[in-house]
């Protein structure tokens, strides 16, 4: 299941390039394949959270997400690597969606990770445990089965607030 909902539309796919960058549109597989990279390293440092290799993931995590954020979804690295090794052998997408959610989501998931790093680089291993549990829960549901948890609280906000962007 997708994040788009009758309130983002699926359009046809772009023709410059692989992602139309931050107000353009994704393509959704792109997508649940960085969030399958995201959930792997995001479950690494779970599993050694505490140590300086837990530190240095989420760290690096939070970078990823930052990008997402600044740059649009397409800016991500994990975003390159689906766009020149996975895109050119699967070939376009036959429907693409608004990238602003994504670009929503990848917010939440910095704030999650800072959470992280923060309590991570201070010595509380409960707390960056509990913060990197949320962001790879998020993660593995979007890798999983498509669904946005970001993007669909993007979408309420939307339609909560009384000014639409």
């Amino acid at each position: 299941m997708s994040h788009t909902s009758s309130t983002t539309p699926r359009r046809a796919a772009p023709t410059a390039g692989p992602d139309a960058g931050l107000h353009g549109v994704v393509d959704p597989r792109g997508q649940r394949f960085s969030a399958a990279i995201t959930a792997a390293v995001l479950a690494v440092a779970l599993v050694t959270i505490g140590s300086s290799l837990a530190t240095v993931l989420i760290a690096f995590q939070a970078l990823v997400f930052a990008l997402g954020v600044l740059v649009g979804p397409a800016g991500t690295p994990y975003a390159q690597l689906f766009a020149r090794l996975v895109r050119p052998r699967i070939g376009a997408p036959t429907e693409t969606e608004d990238a602003r959610p994504p670009r929503f989501a990848q917010s939440v998931g910095l704030v999650f990770t800072l959470i992280a790093l923060v309590a991570s680089l201070v010595g509380a291993a409960p707390v960056a445990a509990v913060a990197v549990g949320f962001a790879l829960a998020a993660a593995l549901l979007n890798a999983v089965t498509g669904f946005c948890l970001g993007c669909e609280m993007y979408l309420i906000v939307r339609r909560v607030s009384p000014q639409r962007a």
